[in-house]
């Protein structure tokens, strides 16, 4: 089966609608960008959307079967992925009332970070394979996973860079800076709150 135009622009719609969605995402790459600046918001978004590109690639290879023969890995993955939720969050709450610091954040932690985010969160991958149930044909060619792979990476880089370049005004930089213990401690009290939700659950 090959892969067609209006298969890929059903998966950008889907995928649109889950990247604009409130999340742990979200929340982690509006602090890294208002505390560290432009470059470390699109150095973190890099690490996001590549994470979530993997977990396409996986979902495309059949890796949700992995976690259906060995719901283990699921679990272990799901229970890594909540502790490091629930560490950003003490971190964050305890910070809070500490000024922004002016030096950079190094790009290559900032795009590790956005990376451990997402790989923390084998739901990523599970609502990639649900998507593409639905989207794609089955029997797709090793040339057609490689177009939507990296369609999905480069969809999450510009939104990401856009959000990032939004989001470091000088406008909102002292808009945050002003309510910085407050902003910080819904943002921990949310990450958090997921932490403890994938632990949880079933």
């Amino acid at each position: 089966m090959s892969l067609t135009v209006a298969e890929l622009i059903a998966f950008n719609t889907v995928l649109l609608a889950a990247l604009v969605s409130p999340g742990a995402a979200m929340l982690f790459i509006t602090r890294a960008t208002v505390t560290g600046g432009r470059g470390a918001g699109i150095a973190t978004g890099i690490g996001l959307g590549t994470a979530a590109a993997m977990w396409t690639l996986a979902a495309l290879l059949g890796l949700e079967a992995v976690f259906t023969l060995f719901p283990w890995t699921y679990t272990a993955l799901k229970i890594g992925g909540a502790l490091y939720l629930i560490w950003i969050a003490i971190q964050t709450w305890r910070h809070a009332r500490d000024p922004m610091g002016e030096a950079p954040i190094a790009r290559g932690r900032a795009i590790l970070s956005g990376m451990l985010l997402n790989f923390g969160n084998p739901k990523s991958m599970l609502f990639a394979a649900a998507v593409i149930v639905v989207v794609f044909p089955k029997g797709l060619a090793p040339a057609d996973i490689a177009v939507i792979v990296l369609n999905h990476w480069a969809l999450e880089l510009i939104f990401y860079t856009c959000l990032s370049l939004a989001l470091s005004t000088p406008h909102v930089r002292r808009g945050y800076v002003s309510l910085k213990p407050i902003f910080d401690r819904i943002a921990a009290t949310l990450l958090g709150a997921l932490g403890l939700r994938l632990i949880l659950e079933k």
